[in-house]
């Protein structure tokens, strides 16, 4: 199994897990080895996710973006 694969697999189960308590785990886990390497979990201000959502609808309106088949198709050639 390929790292994409592994990766979109990890996201499908992040996305299905309901216990909090378990994704409080995770997430701890994570940040815990990101620290241990020297890198940081930065989480986005209310203001940079507005931003980003201001983007991405100025994006969409204006026709720049790829459709999920397009998508696929790029990623087989990764």
């Amino acid at each position: 199994m390929n790292l994409q694969t592994r990766k979109l697999n990890l996201i499908e189960y992040l996305i299905g897990i309901q216990d909090e308590k378990i994704f409080k785990i995770i997430e701890d886990t994570l940040h815990m080895s990101l620290v241990s390497e020297g890198k940081s979990f930065n989480q986005f201000t209310k203001d940079e996710l507005i931003k980003r959502t201001q983007k991405s609808n100025s994006d969409y309106i204006s026709g720049n973006f790829k459709t999920q088949d397009q998508l696929e198709i790029e990623s087989q050639n990764w």
